[in-house]
């Protein structure tokens, strides 16, 4: 087309580099406004933007900790997960970010959703026991006590994890023998409604 093999080589070479990774202007425009959007959460509600980041990657601890780092640069600290304060999500708390249970490995939403239940029904829990003793171990069982354990999850007990560890097996097992005898006397209650009554 009468252009000079070199300038028609420039212009081709550009052109490929270009696809490799280019946006058109609409494309560019919309990134720029999220860009301008989240620069503004970030610099004037930083507690809320960094939980609301935190909770997007909960489920890869790698960006977790990354954005961890973050905070603290920030001047924003972390708290560790708390059966008594903790959420499903990473939440503002007073002038921190509070971790969220679901941040935790090994615990479940169905095990987390029945940890605050029971935490709004009947109170804050007391103690590891207290809290055996009133979750379903069908949705809460061990492991994920465990787990919680290691988090810092019971450390306002003032106990030390590995001492807590060691007998979380008896607290399962007196729990447990607490539940199957309330329900034994949930069942003869109910049974002896069920009875005819003799006048």
């Amino acid at each position: 087309r009468g252009i000079a093999p070199n300038i028609a080589t420039e212009v081709f070479n550009l052109m490929e580099y270009f696809s490799g990774y280019g946006f058109n202007k609409s494309h560019s425009a919309a990134y720029a406004l999220i860009v301008y959007q989240t620069a503004y959460f970030k610099t004037n509600y930083p507690q809320e933007y960094m939980a609301a980041l935190l909770t997007s990657v909960m489920g890869n601890s790698d960006k977790v900790g990354l954005y961890i780092e973050e905070c603290r640069r920030m001047g924003l600290r972390i708290l560790h997960p708390d059966v008594n304060h903790s959420q499903i999500a990473f939440t503002p708390e007073d002038d921190q970010i509070r971790f969220g249970l679901m941040g935790v490995k090994n615990v479940g939403i169905g095990a987390i959703e029945r940890i605050i239940e029971e935490r709004q029904k009947d109170g804050q829990y007391t103690s590891v026991l207290d809290f055996c003793r009133r979750v379903s171990h069908q949705l809460v069982n061990k492991r994920v006590v465990e787990s919680l354990i290691r988090a810092g999850a019971f450390d306002f007990t003032g106990t030390n994890r590995r001492q807590m560890l060691s007998v979380i097996e008896n607290f399962f097992e007196k729990s447990s023998r607490n539940n199957l005898h309330r329900n034994q006397l949930n069942l003869l209650e109910t049974s002896n409604e069920l009875l005819p009554k003799w006048q």
